[in-house]
């Protein structure tokens, strides 16, 4: 399910609550309703709106954190991959199919990773792997070659771990029992705020409005998830910057 479907499930979840809390006050006696009883389902409530507000913190920043180091990773890669193109152009003319091959891997992956999400990133996708086997097949004449071809060597190794670690992470998610459990407890207070809100035109348009916000909330920490697809999207400038010095 999309996360933008997933939101409005907890729109109608917590606003469905809401609505149910109105509906639940006209059917109970008016001693259930009485300042004693506000009272104590005020503390109760707090004390479950506390823990909603932790649980809803802990995901945003977890999600918040998941994005930022597939941002940073891009940002490493990119940098490697110009950094390759440099050591190989001072290797000379023999490594000028290693530079055209990582040339055409870089493109792959500014095309693919963007339009295909996880899958569109997955290292065996691009063709990258097969840079390390080129670096590793040239014949160094002597020293400065060979110091060059263990540097070259190293940063295409980095690549690829760089790659399957992206690649490994686009497969992460929220916990669903985490945001099962988050919606369940604000569904739980949005009731108790239908139960003792007068009913008008105004308080249902606040409630709809508070329950829109959360809903909003679970929607970006759902498309903090999927950094190469969605709405909130990691910027490509990077990699399509490396893909301008690649050659010089």
């Amino acid at each position: 399910m999309s996360p933008i479907a997933l939101s409005f499930v907890a729109l109608v979840c917590v606003f469905g609550g809401a609505l149910a809390g109105i509906f639940l006050r006209s059917a109970l006696p008016r001693h259930h309703l009485n300042s004693e009883s506000k009272h104590m389902v005020g503390l109760g409530m707090g004390l479950v709106g506390t823990m909603a507000a932790l649980v809803l913190g802990l995901l945003v920043a977890s999600a918040k954190d998941s994005y930022d180091a597939q941002n940073n990773e891009l940002t490493q890669l990119s940098a490697n991959i110009v950094l390759l193109d440099r050591i190989l152009s001072h290797y000379g003319p023999e490594a000028q199919e290693s530079r055209e091959l990582l040339r055409s891997a870089a493109a792959r992956i500014a095309a693919r990773m963007w339009h295909s999400g996880p899958a569109g990133s997955e290292p065996t996708a691009s063709g990258a792997e097969s840079i390390y086997d080129k670096v590793l097949h040239l014949s160094p004449k002597d020293d400065p070659h060979r110091a060059l071809q263990s540097q070259a060597l190293s940063i295409a190794n980095n690549l690829s771990q760089e790659r399957w670690l992206m690649y490994e992470q686009g497969s992460t998610s929220v916990p669903l029992p985490m945001l099962v459990v988050l919606v369940l407890w604000l569904t739980i207070i949005f009731i108790s705020f239908g139960l003792f809100a007068p009913t008008n035109g105004t308080v249902i348009a606040s409630l709809f409005v508070s329950a829109m916000s959360v809903s909003c909330a679970v929607l970006l920490i759902l498309e903090m998830y999927r950094p190469f697809e969605g709405l909130i999207q990691i910027s490509s400038a990077p990699l399509r910057a490396a893909l301008a010095h690649l050659g010089k």
